[in-house]
């Protein structure tokens, strides 16, 4: 009887706890991929971007692929002009973001000739907020000293958040405390504030409603008047807002490539 209950308290271990077993095998897990991205992602040399003579941002020859090896995007040639407000489309799946953090600097597994002008930053679709002051998430990548209160607040108010302008010293987990509008916003109140020459926005306003869409693509253009915004985007509301329409089509070889779609009258 005594052998007996030792070795049923002992199996009973596994089945009281295998929530947490089952919990700490996945964050393993997890971190062995992260690690073998790592390593995978640093054998690639990436884009060597060189400065832009004109201001322009070029691209000439860029293949861009999956961490697989995989091409999905293929630019033969382009050129964004300076001013020139520009969106990008094209179907789920097709590279639109992949391709943006190509241009950006970020996306290891690319190859071409690409001349970018300086001042570029990149407001993804989910921003990343980190823990801890309300300041800090506006700031980032900047230090949360870097502007002042009256700064931030100015930019909370221009980005319809006036509800957390009083609160920049309030720690929180952001991330989770803020719907996902609110976080997209609070990553275009940072270019604000950070005045990029070239704001890239990968879906930025993708949870927004399209009214208030609009109004913040017209605050952009008066707050940010010497910056050229480039979109990404699936509503055809967007179109207006920007100045060109890059649509990215599927080649014959099952690549994408960017293709100018003519503006209809």
């Amino acid at each position: 009887a005594g052998a007996f209950a030792r070795v049923e308290g002992a199996l009973t271990f596994f089945i009281n706890y295998y929530v947490s077993l089952a919990d700490f095998k996945a964050v393993l897990d997890r971190l062995t991929s992260f690690d073998e991205a790592i390593e995978l992602a640093q054998a690639h040399p990436g884009l060597a971007a060189s400065p832009s003579p004109d201001g322009q941002l070029h691209a000439d020859n860029l293949k861009v692929a999956l961490p697989d090896g995989r091409q999905v995007v293929e630019v033969p040639a382009l050129t964004l002009k300076s001013g020139e407000h520009t969106l990008l489309t094209g179907p789920s799946g097709s590279g639109k973001s992949t391709l943006f953090r190509a241009l950006s600097g970020v996306w290891p597994y690319a190859s071409g000739d690409l001349r970018e002008p300086a001042g570029m930053m990149l407001a993804p679709q989910r921003p990343y907020l980190p823990h801890g002051p309300l300041r800090a998430a506006i700031a980032y990548p900047a230090a949360p000293d870097a502007y002042s209160d009256a700064q931030m607040r100015a930019a909370l108010e221009a980005v319809k958040l006036p509800h957390l302008a009083d609160k920049l010293d309030e720690f929180d987990l952001w991330q989770h405390r803020l719907s996902g509008g609110e976080q997209q916003r609070v990553a275009l109140a940072r270019a604000i504030l950070a005045r990029p020459k070239w704001l890239l926005l990968d879906e930025s306003t993708s949870a927004l409603d399209e009214a208030t869409e609009a109004a913040i693509y017209d605050m952009l253009k008066r707050t940010l008047p010497e910056a050229t915004l480039v979109s990404i985007g699936h509503r055809s509301t967007l179109i207006a807002l920007h100045d060109r329409h890059l649509a990215l089509e599927a080649t014959a070889g099952g690549v994408y490539a960017p293709r100018d779609v003519a503006r209809k009258a």
